[in-house]
């Protein structure tokens, strides 16, 4: 389960195999592809409410891929 402070969520969803990966040979990219269908989707059908979100989400996308040095690295892990 993700935390609270999440801002960006991962989720999971079901889909046969074959054809998840016969999407990533048409598709190399699928988590820009997903995200950009999701985006005209809600450009096209949201509320208002539903646009400014997406408006805040891009704006936080947009913060967290401007950080310099990127992710804070995770504690090391016994091996």
């Amino acid at each position: 389960m993700p935390e609270a402070s999440d801002h960006t969520y991962a989720t999971r969803f079901r889909i046969p195999k074959i054809i998840w990966e016969a999407y990533g040979r048409v598709v190399p990219n699928r988590n820009a592809d997903l995200l950009d269908h999701v985006r005209t989707v809600i450009a096209e059908h949201g509320t208002d409410q539903d646009r400014a979100d997406l408006e805040a989400g891009e704006r936080e996308l947009t913060e967290r891929r401007s950080r310099k040095g990127g992710r804070p690295r995770r504690s090391p892990t016994k091996e």
